[in-house]
Parts: C-alpha cells; sequence; structure tokens
C-alpha cells in the first residue's frame, strides 16, 4: 500500500456525544458489510458491559476504504477515567476527528482528550454533531472550540482547522449546517484532504507497541505503529523494555494488517501503517520493537498517574464459594497481573498479607468496571472503602482535585451548589442554558465520591455529572461523611417479611423478603446516626388460639438496590462490599458485634 494513501485518525470526544455513532456510519460508507448483512447499532462497543453503559471502554482500531484511500479509524473513551487508554493510542494517529454536541458544546472531557492530542501535534477537524437537534448552536460551539483550542496553547496550524456540520445518527455531513446533505462523504473527503499523510522516516526499523490483544489461538499480539523502516514476517528483531531499557531479542512469527473489523496476513509492512505482530515473547505496552543492529528506543508512552485507592481482599463471608469459581488470593493476585498487562493507569500495591492488594486506578469508574469484569469472569471478592491518594508536595500534604460540571435543572441548582460547597468545593461560574442550569466547581476528588447518587436523587434522575482531574492542591480539610449508620443483621438465616415489616421504621432496607443474610451483614440504613443491630430472622409466634383481630396486611417498601458503583460510594471505612457473580452484598469488616466493639475501641 502507498504510504501516501494511508490515514491515520483518532476520533475523540465528550462521553455521548456521539463517537461510536460516526464510527458506524464511517464503516457504513466504507462498504464493510455485504447487503444482506445486518450490523445493528454501536457496532465497535463490542464487549457487554461496554453495550450496557453506553460507554466506550477500550480503544479499538478498524479500518475503512474509500475511493483508493485506507483510512485506519481509532474509537477512544470519553472518560476520563480511562484516559490511559486515550493517551497511549494517540501515538498512532496522524490527526484527529473532534466531535462537539452542536448543543452541549465543549466539554470537560473533550478538554481532556483534546489536550492530550493537541500535545501530540495532531491535525484536527471539528465535527460538530446532532444538528438536528432543538435550540442547538452550532455557529456559537464553533467559536467555542476555537477558543479551547487557543486556551490550550494550539498552534497555528492546528488553530486553522477545517469544520463539519451534521448529524451522525441521520447519516449526512456538510460544510454548512443549514443545508444538508445525504450522506457522510463530505467527511471522508475532508479526511482525505486535511489530515496529513504519515510522515515516513528512513533508517532502522522502529515501532512503539501501543496495545495489545489476547487470542487463545495465536497468544498475545502486540499492536502498534511503524514508525522508521519496515517490519517483515520471520525478521529478527529486538524489544526495548519501557522501564529498564534493556534488550531482549525476539523473532515476528506473522505480520497482519487491519481491514475493516478483520485482520489480514501481509509480508511486510512499511512505517506509516498500523499493523499487529504475532510471536513476540514478554513484550508489555510502551516497549520498542527494533533493528538488532541499530537499537534505537521511542519516547515512551506517559501516563498520568492514578488518584484513588481500594484494597482487594479474599471473600471470606459465610456465602463464600456459593456462586464464584475462583474464590482463592491466587486466582486475584494472576487475574490483576493479566490486567496489569494492558491496563496502563493501573497499579496493584503489597499491603503486607497474602490475602488482600492495594489497587491504584483514576477514579471508582476505572477501578469498578474491573471489577465488573471480574466478577462476570467468575471472580468472588471484597473491596474495601475507596481512598483518594495523598501526596507531599513541598512538604505540604496534598490532595487531588477536579474540575466539576453538573448540567440539572434550574430549580435545583440551589440544593446542588449547598451539597458541592459542604463536600469542599468553590464554585467557578454558573450559566443558564435553557430550562436548565450549568454549573462548573473545583472540588477534592473525596467529595465526588457518592455526589452523583445523591444529585441523581435530588433531581429525579436529570442531572448529567462529569469531572476530570486538575492537579494536586493541599488539603481542604475535613468532608462531612454518611451520617446516617447501617442495619445490621444479628444472626444468619432467611430475612423473614415479618420481621422486616415489624422494623420499617428504624430504616430503609437493602433487601427483600426471604433472601439469605449472614451475621454483620448490613441490610439497611438507619434513620439515626450509629450502628442497630436487628434480628430480621424472627418469624411470630403460633399458638393454637384464634386471634381477635385479623392480620394487618404486611406493607413492606421496595428495598434501594444499590448498583456496583453506589455500593462503593455508600460503604463506611468499616465496612465492605462483596462482590460475587449474583450478587452484590455490604458487610462490616468484623461480622462478630463484639469484635467491632473491641477493635471500634483500639482504632
Amino acid at each position: 500500500m502507498d504510504v501516501n494513501k494511508i490515514r491515520n485518525i483518532a476520533i475523540i470526544a465528550h462521553v455521548d456525544h456521539g463517537k461510536t455513532t460516526l464510527v458506524d456510519k464511517l464503516l457504513m460508507a466504507g462498504k464493510l458489510f455485504k447487503d444482506h448483512e445486518n450490523p445493528g447499532e454501536l457496532i465497535m462497543d463490542s464487549n457487554d458491559l461496554e453495550r450496557e453503559r453506553g460507554i466506550t471502554i477500550l480503544a479499538k482500531n478498524v479500518s475503512v476504504r474509500y475511493k483508493d484511500y485506507k483510512i485506519n479509524v481509532i474509537d477512544t473513551p470519553g472518560h476520563s477515567d480511562f484516559g490511559g487508554e486515550v493517551e497511549r493510542v494517540l501515538n498512532m494517529a496522524d490527526g484527529c476527528l473532534l466531535l462537539v454536541d452542536a448543543f452541549e458544546g465543549p466539554m470537560p472531557q473533550t478538554r481532556f482528550v483534546l489536550q492530550k492530542a493537541l500535545q501530540l501535534g495532531l491535525k484536527p477537524i471539528v465535527v460538530v454533531n446532532k444538528v438536528d437537534k432543538k435550540n442547538c448552536t452550532p455557529d456559537e460551539v464553533h467559536e467555542q472550540v476555537f477558543e479551547l483550542m487557543f486556551q490550550l496553547d494550539a498552534n497555528e496550524d492546528q488553530l486553522d482547522f477545517p469544520a463539519f456540520y451534521g448529524s451522525a445518527k441521520q447519516g449526512w455531513m456538510s460544510t454548512d449546517w443549514k443545508t444538508p446533505t445525504d450522506s457522510i462523504t463530505p467527511l471522508l473527503d475532508g479526511i482525505i484532504q486535511y489530515i496529513p499523510a504519515p510522515k515516513v522516516e528512513e533508517g532502522a526499523t522502529q515501532m512503539l507497541i501501543t496495545s495489545l490483544e489476547y487470542s487463545s489461538y495465536i497468544g498475545r499480539v502486540a499492536i502498534g505503529r511503524v514508525h522508521r523502516g519496515s517490519i517483515k514476517a520471520g525478521q529478527p528483531i529486538v524489544l526495548i523494555k519501557r522501564e529498564s531499557h534493556t534488550l531482549v531479542k525476539s523473532r515476528i512469527k506473522d505480520l497482519y494488517v487491519f481491514e475493516g473489523f478483520e485482520k489480514q496476513k501481509v509480508d511486510e509492512v512499511k512505517a506509516g501503517e498500523i499493523c499487529a505482530l504475532v510471536g513476540l515473547e514478554g513484550f508489555e505496552i510502551g516497549d520498542t520493537v527494533a533493528d538488532p543492529e541499530k537499537p534505537e528506543a521511542m519516547k515512551a508512552i506517559s501516563i498520568d498517574e492514578p488518584t484513588m485507592s481500594m484494597l482487594f481482599t479474599i471473600n471470606n463471608s459465610p456465602f463464600y464459594g456459593k456462586e464464584g469459581k475462583f474464590v482463592t488470593s491466587r486466582h486475584i493476585k494472576e487475574r490483576l497481573d493479566k490486567e496489569l498487562e494492558k491496563n496502563l493507569a493501573l497499579r496493584v500495591g503489597d499491603t503486607g498479607s497474602a490475602d488482600s492488594f492495594m489497587v491504584f486506578g483514576r477514579g471508582v469508574l476505572h477501578l469498578s468496571v474491573l471489577i465488573e469484569t471480574m466478577r462476570r469472569e467468575g471472580y468472588e471478592l471484597q473491596i474495601g472503602q475507596p481512598q483518594v491518594i495523598f501526596k507531599e508536595v513541598d512538604g505540604v500534604k496534598s490532595e487531588p482535585v477536579e474540575e466539576l460540571t453538573i448540567d440539572l435543572p434550574e430549580t435545583d441548582a440551589g440544593k446542588a451548589i449547598e451539597t458541592v460547597s459542604q463536600r469542599k468545593g468553590e464554585m467557578l461560574n454558573m450559566e443558564p442554558k435553557g430550562d436548565r442550569m450549568i454549573l462548573k466547581f473545583t472540588i477534592p476528588s473525596r467529595g465526588i465520591i457518592g455526589l452523583r447518587n445523591y444529585l441523581l436523587n435530588v433531581t429525579a434522575g436529570e442531572a448529567i455529572v462529569t469531572h476530570r482531574f486538575l492537579e494536586y492542591q493541599p488539603y481542604k480539610g475535613e468532608i462531612p461523611g454518611r451520617i446516617n449508620g447501617s442495619l445490621i443483621v444479628m444472626e444468619q438465616g432467611e430475612a423473614i417479611a415479618y420481621s422486616l415489616n415489624n422494623l420499617q421504621d428504624r430504616g430503609k432496607f437493602f433487601i427483600d423478603p426471604g433472601e439469605p443474610v449472614y451475621e454483620g451483614q448490613v441490610i439497611g440504613e438507619h434513620s439515626r446516626s450509629g450502628d442497630l443491630v436487628i434480628n430480621v430472622t424472627k418469624t411470630k409466634k403460633l399458638t393454637n388460639m384464634r386471634a381477635s383481630g385479623a392480620d394487618e396486611k404486611m406493607r413492606i417498601a421496595p428495598p434501594v438496590k444499590f448498583s456496583l458503583e453506589e455500593a462503593l460510594e455508600y460503604i463506611q471505612s468499616d465496612e465492605y462490599v462483596e462482590v460475587t457473580p449474583k450478587s452484590i452484598r455490604l458487610r462490616k469488616i468484623y461480622l462478630n458485634e463484639t469484635d467491632r466493639k473491641r477493635f471500634g475501641k483500639q482504632s
């Protein structure tokens, strides 16, 4: 393939601005499917979690043929919790499509991803999407994007960006939003015209491994873009390790390039093309594939540091092993080590105990996606309360601070401002948009834990909360935690409806009647502060005397059911979330009440 006919582009945008839908339309335009095939929607979101949550978690490669050009498209996540994914794959691109919603304009995570792309010198094409929305302002959004790029120190070439307008959902793009076209081809022509062909450097082989796949058939596959020279099947190479810069000799067995969704076997790949290598032993993301005679390392991928930690430990509750296949600490350790290979923003630390591990990540979402994936694979484990990572900066105790944007109905703005200021947030600005209000704050990462939940309850599900990491700032002081205590089970058994009915005035329950419970399990929230131990396994005493009044009808309020993130954000420091393939339970770390009192006094 002639290198001048190749275009490598990454698609970047805030969550839910239509990246994956646009990729769908590009694939359709590239005639990747036969007429009888119906691939459905969101073709690139291939894993179950991505489809359920409607977000992209893993960056993926696909290629589209248009005229006699080959466009390699990289779909990236929009969430700053998955920034590690974005940072590594942008290295493969020469330009990017920046997608912006015509109503919302640039959002915090647009800024986060765009900053990474501009620093790498990528040429942007701005696509203002969803111009068919009511009350949208495409021209204002175009101005906002220009201002944002200016703030992010874009160079003159980057600031002179072409803009396209359209609706990815309806499958059209145009250079003027007032004159819709009937296809997406103007954008494809724009990609060929404005995105530069890959720069080719002559010299010895050089390629940076930016992602990996695993296939049970051929083993681990290294993916990256050939930076210099060429790579042939069967060629001996050296791997230059990311951290130690040691050299490891290896040989390439097979070589593939991306054609549509498939990989096509080839004999040689020249500089500028994205390819997959099979047969390399012991490589990691960030290693350089180089020529054995002139080994030169490429600049390693720089990844932002994690800001949050959670304790992962084996499940030792009375119900352990009933639902999961993998329950021992060896299983959990092996699974975390496997995750470390491809999840660059993750770290695993030692706790001094063989049964538990400290896992560090970008945020609650980043870690909860890992936990959710593990439970679907059949793992059982327990997770401690999320903690932010404090640092000493110039001798001052500092903590991570984030920029928070809340988009909610105008009538609820007062409650949001009050809550955020209690959590040590500082307001930057508020601007009305239609009947909604957009509030911007800076807030410590600690303050965000549990905030989304509260705001969704207060606004009846209307609030949209987004945040991105800013920097470390001096410690902001104590943040008040959950005031209400927990309702704790007294003994193992089955929750009886009669008992739950009688105890309803003590608080809200998290379980249904008939559910098995064990001593020390947290099954509800006390209506006051302080924990309360209750007996929910008590049945009604039956006698052979007929009662004078008929039994009152039992009306039990429906239980509160937590998702995994909500459970992690809800628990306190003396509690765990027990995660198994079928259930999520809350429990005290010490199940026995006497132990709790004894250790409570010690701490």
